[in-house]
């Protein structure tokens, strides 16, 4: 009578399976963690064209409530308004603290302060990075009724910030629609 002893455990052949489809596995998460690092650079940079054309439509309403300009003012300067036409790069607002106008050309580019070294924001250390992959167009346009009249106390705003971004290599434009009447 011969007697089989069996072994329990894996084969060989089994092992190396399993290891190369762990091996797929793990290939495939390192993947998708990647394009999640790059998915919030980009997400990053969207929240800052964002902030930046909301900041422009604020400037409009502010120029608007100030005394210092008129509602025909309120209009892109090719139509006797004060806002420039076309792109312009994004810089701090110029003498008459409004932005978006013909004085902001020699004001210095604005900047995004982040937190240094130290984690802590508001500190000697904070990293100052200036917005120049960024321009901006402030369009200002008249409303019309069902009729096809012009609305004289209403205005169409249309804010576009454009910007590059350097992993997928095009330029993205965010835009910002509003309203605003000549009342305060």
């Amino acid at each position: 009578m011969a007697w089989h002893q069996e072994i329990a455990g894996f084969s060989l052949l089994e092992v190396i399976i399993s290891m190369a489809v762990l091996t797929i596995g793990l290939i495939s998460m390192l993947g998708v963690f990647g394009i999640a690092m790059a998915a919030t650079q980009d997400s990053q940079q969207d929240m800052i064209a964002k902030q930046l054309a909301n900041e422009a439509l604020e400037s409009v309403v502010t120029a608007r409530n100030t005394s210092q300009t008129q509602w025909s003012d309120i209009q892109n300067f090719a139509d006797g308004g004060i806002f420039i036409n076309n792109y312009q790069s994004v810089n701090e607002a110029g003498a008459d603290g409004i932005m978006g106008t013909a004085d902001d050309s020699t004001a210095p580019p604005q900047t995004l302060i982040e937190p240094g070294p130290d984690g802590i924001f508001g500190t000697t250390d904070d990293v100052s990075v200036p917005l120049t992959n960024y321009k901006r167009k402030i369009e200002i346009l008249p409303v019309t009724d069902v009729n096809g009249n012009v609305v004289a106390s209403l205005r169409s705003i249309n804010v576009s910030v454009q910007y590059n971004t350097p992993r997928i290599g095009r330029t993205k434009t965010y835009v910002m629609t509003s309203f605003v009447a000549q009342f305060r």
